[in-house]
């Protein structure tokens, strides 16, 4: 069987059939029992990857070969030389490797504690479902869904089943953005009147990728490199956005045929602060900037893997580089083994898509200021 990841618009329509939508159907299946006792009694949480693509294979992977609270323990693939070679480099037993149709038999697996999905964005919320059903933590690739009812929708399986649910907001585990969010805090630079974001990159692959389908990916750049340019104007000010408005740009209209290509947002927040937004997947751009009453801060780049920059208005900011794949499962799997902080809750992922959703709005409604009703500090993590 082909494996999700490398799923096209020629391929998908023959699965989607028995996709998500039949996933808010399953509320009879058993929860299982005895969650993750293997694992969390060594001290270290047990992972599964769930899609073998390139983030998985060159970012995660190597990540959980250096984790202290977490481990990879096993795999879920479509592709069965996938599933050998990962067998084989990583050490995985064969009773730990899942493909699509087996899935749900995770729930008796000890050694897995927490699946970790990571597939084309409209298929997050099955999976994410289909492990709390099997009793199995989550921590769910960003977007958390392609609609704002797919995020309650998972984030009520959580709950149900009382399991942990985590985003993988990376950025959050990492120092630079932590020290942004310290000079927000003590308000190091006064208040914060205007802030920035800006995450983009040119596509120039093959065009019927699954970024590019919008029945795969739910949108374009919003969806994709968006979701960190609306992170990087919240936590650089420290508030959830009152407002929206939006435009969208089309250069490519023969390469970006199903989604969009750039968006600009004007977020405003409570006490008239400013905030800006920008995407795109034709062009360049990786910073977050804000401005403050005596003074000034910025990351650049701000949203890539990493080593991250950053300076202020005083001088540089300066941090060693980490894996910021590391940090954030290591931040998770102390969130489910000791009760350390959530500091990317699903609840976050929840307000990012409630933004989403208002961006998308406002531009079907040519550009009008759509009103956002976030309670104050909805969303922001430990």
């Amino acid at each position: 069987m082909q494996d999700m990841e490398s799923i096209t618009r020629r391929t998908f329509n023959n699965r989607f059939s028995r996709g998500v939508a039949g996933t808010f159907l399953m509320g009879n299946l058993p929860l299982a029992c005895g969650m993750g006792a293997a694992g969390q009694e060594n001290g270290s949480l047990g992972i599964a990857l769930v899609g073998l693509g390139s983030y998985s294979t060159y970012q995660l992977a190597p990540a959980l070969q250096e984790t202290r609270h977490c481990h990879l323990a096993g795999i879920v693939t479509g592709t069965p030389s996938k599933a050998s070679r990962w067998m084989s480099q990583y050490g995985i037993p064969g009773e730990h490797v899942y493909n699509y149709e087996n899935f749900d038999s995770i729930a008796g697996d000890d050694a897995i504690d927490a699946v970790y999905v990571v597939l084309p964005n409209s298929m997050h919320a099955e999976y994410a479902i289909r492990a709390a059903q099997a009793g199995k933590h989550v921590i769910c690739e960003k977007p958390m869904g392609i609609s704002v009812a797919e995020c309650d929708a998972i984030i009520k399986a959580c709950e149900v089943a009382g399991v942990k649910l985590g985003m993988g907001y990376r950025l959050h585990s990492e120092p630079y953005t932590q020290e942004v969010k310290r000079l927000v805090r003590e308000k190091t630079f006064g208040e914060v009147r205007y802030v920035m974001g800006e995450a983009a990159y040119i596509s120039r692959g093959n065009p019927d990728q699954w970024r590019l389908d919008k029945a795969l990916s739910g949108g374009g750049a919003l969806m994709n490199m968006g979701v960190y340019a609306i992170q990087s104007c919240i936590y650089g000010c420290g508030r959830n956005p009152v407002a929206v408005s939006a435009q969208e740009f089309s250069t490519r209209p023969e390469y970006f045929k199903d989604t969009d290509e750039t968006i600009l947002a004007q977020l405003t927040f409570p006490g008239g602060v400013v905030g800006s937004v920008m995407t795109s997947h034709n062009a360049n751009a990786n910073r977050m900037y804000a401005s403050c009453d005596s003074g000034w801060f910025e990351l650049q780049p701000a949203n890539n893997y990493g080593p991250l920059s950053g300076r202020t208005s005083d001088g540089p900011i300066q941090f060693p580089h980490e894996s910021q794949q590391k940090l954030q499962m290591d931040d998770f799997a102390r969130h489910v083994l000791e009760g350390a902080p959530n500091l990317a809750p699903g609840e976050m992922g929840r307000r990012d898509m409630i933004i989403v959703e208002a961006i998308y709005r406002s531009i079907r409604e040519g550009g009008r200021t759509i009103p956002l009703d976030i309670p104050e500090g909805y969303g922001f993590g430990g």
